[in-house]
């Protein structure tokens, strides 16, 4: 007997990874987009630092800086309470390190550099009398460096503005990427998922031209069978009758059922099912064996149920 051949669309299943594919570009392209701004915007604020160092220089420069460069010499100087009053110490070296940091641990933001010349001075002020020259210097030289900062401030803040901006493009960009990706995907799952069930269809149609005709003693067999069942099994096996018979009348308290008037694939389905059920009745369902039948023989039926479901499913829009 010749097989016939089933049309499978192997060359559109072929090409599915590649149709993947398509929408990966626009998510690779936010994605090396937000790349190329994330490094923009990092070597404008490298500018702006340089020009907070020249700011920066000024002040240091100036004659009244000197007791501010170098971290204060708590034990060589006595000052045996200054950890008590000073939280975070800060001085003009430690800044300047931090600034030439490579290891990734230096100033990220312009505004942590500023926040810490400003410590430098409250520091001093705090620990110091207010007729101290030591507290005297801080404040003329933390006034100073306020009217230098305001002066850079614009700048400052038109750049965060700009990123902030652009940060959210970006993301509002990568979301309607992701979006139209998802999107995609799910109407190419849902054709894939159309062309899966028309070779099923077609394999169906052959599975019922080609089905054994049971016989009347293999019929008679699984009549007996049916009533061996459980009530919970039987009426699973009155739903497997009835899918194929709209009319039939699976939850009635009597039921009818003629052997002969059912179909082929019916029987066959009724079978496996039967097979199974009074398989698991039987035998301890915790041993190693029955579980092995149970679970071929539930591939049987499930490979059975597939090929020869009637339900067509409907081509998308």
């Amino acid at each position: 007997m010749n097989k016939k051949q089933t049309n499978i669309p192997k060359g559109n299943l072929a090409t599915k990874d590649k149709d993947k594919e398509k929408y990966v570009p626009s998510i690779k392209k936010q994605q090396q987009e937000a790349s190329r701004r994330e490094a923009a915007a990092s070597k404008r604020m490298q500018d702006l630092m340089r020009q907070f160092g020249t700011i920066l220089r000024q002040i240091t420069q100036h004659k009244w800086a000197w007791p501010f460069m170098q971290p204060v010499d708590v034990e060589g100087l006595g000052l045996h309470d200054y950890y008590e009053v000073i939280d975070k110490p800060m001085d003009f070296s430690t800044i300047k390190n931090q600034m030439e940091a490579k290891d990734g641990t230096g100033y990220k933001h312009i505004r942590e550099i500023c926040s810490d010349v400003r410590l430098v001075f409250k520091n001093a002020m705090k620990y110091n009398d207010e007729r101290s020259d030591v507290h005297v210097m801080a404040k003329t030289l933390l006034a100073k460096f306020e009217e230098k900062w305001l002066q850079l401030l614009p700048k400052v803040t038109e750049e965060e503005t700009r990123r902030e901006e652009e940060e959210a493009e970006a993301r509002l960009a990568l979301k309607v990427a992701h979006e139209a990706a998802q999107a995609k995907m799910a109407r190419d799952l849902s054709n894939e998922l159309y062309e899966v069930d028309a070779i099923l269809e077609e394999l169906r149609e052959m599975v019922v031209k080609r089905c054994r005709k049971m016989s009347t003693e293999e019929k008679r067999k699984l009549g007996d069978a049916l009533t061996r069942l459980s009530p919970e099994d039987l009426s699973k096996a009155l739903e497997i009758v009835a899918q194929n018979n709209p009319g039939f009348q699976a939850t009635a308290e009597e039921v009818d059922l003629d052997m002969d008037a059912q179909s082929d694939s019916t029987l066959w389905r009724l079978k496996f099912f039967v097979k199974e059920a009074i398989e698991v009745q039987g035998k301890n369902s915790g041993s190693r064996g029955g579980n092995e039948n149970q679970n071929n023989n539930k591939r049987k039926r499930e490979l059975c149920d597939t090929i020869v479901k009637t339900k067509k499913t409907k081509k998308p829009a």
